[in-house]
């Protein structure tokens, strides 16, 4: 019996998680290529035709970019929110979904999951929390500011993958028009790493032996600024937990996190 989970990519150019057991393995979100899924799955020792579902946390292109082709080719069935499913032009070929409400938990082979709400500019967004033989992981990304909600739903996490998108200095002497700057950094944009230092420090539980930041900006951000940011606040407010601190690549997968 094993828990898996691998980030096979995360970043503005597309987003997507692999969680499996031995009996299980669904993908969390399609925004890579069918092409390039496959490749960075089967890098780690995954089977793509393996998959039991897609889940979709929310419309926006680097989260669905691959959905039509990979929905179509394994012939599994996509799980999403009526909201989000409403918002996306579909291929009439799709026809296999299956929907849920953030808040109810749903259950595919041995792995129970739990949508949550997560505040950002997409019709109904949410964020994920799975659990399987007693290990819990949660996947949460591209949301503005961290509600009460999710720091409840975090809790007991052997595995977070968290948001840390952005360095507010270099965001705002950044390229991106100012209107856009304003959306990264409002309630319902992106999470940057301080804001992400503070929850480590006042609100995170420090049960996950493993965390993984997430969802980095390629131009708005460093890797260095965003581990140190983390790594600095997880030392301020550790109390002997023994965690390994992991950082999600636009361009290849991380490694396979096992339980």
């Amino acid at each position: 019996m094993s828990v898996r989970v691998c980030v096979l990519a995360s970043g503005s150019r597309g987003n997507s998680t692999w969680i499996a057991t031995e009996q299980t393995c669904l993908l969390v979100d399609a925004g890579l290529s069918r092409r390039e899924t496959y490749a960075r799955l089967r890098a780690v020792g995954e089977d793509p035709r393996q998959c039991r579902a897609l889940l979709v946390s929310h419309e926006h292109a680097d989260h669905i970019g691959g959905l039509r082709v990979l929905g179509l080719d394994l012939e599994i069935p996509i799980w999403i929110n009526s909201a989000t499913r409403a918002a996306i032009t579909w291929d009439p070929k799709l026809n296999a979904f299956e929907t849920f409400c953030a808040g109810a938990k749903f259950t595919i082979g041995d792995i129970e999951v739990t949508p949550f709400s997560i505040p950002h500019d997409a019709a109904d967004p949410v964020a994920f929390r799975f659990q399987s033989q007693g290990i819990r992981v949660a996947v949460v990304t591209d949301l503005g500011y961290i509600p009460e909600l999710v720091k409840q739903h975090v809790k007991g996490c052997h595995c977070l993958i968290f948001e840390s998108n952005h360095d507010l200095d270099m965001l705002k002497v950044g390229p991106y028009p100012w209107h856009v700057k304003q959306r990264v950094m409002s309630r319902h944009g992106h999470l940057s790493n301080r804001a992400t230092g503070e929850f480590l420090i006042e609100d995170y539980d420090g049960q996950a032996q493993v965390l993984v930041l997430a969802h980095l900006s390629e131009i708005n951000n460093h890797p260095e600024i965003a581990r140190l940011t983390a790594m600095e606040a997880l030392e301020r407010r550790t109390g002997g937990e023994k965690w390994e601190l992991h950082l999600a690549s636009q361009n290849e997968a991380t490694t396979v996190f096992r339980w």
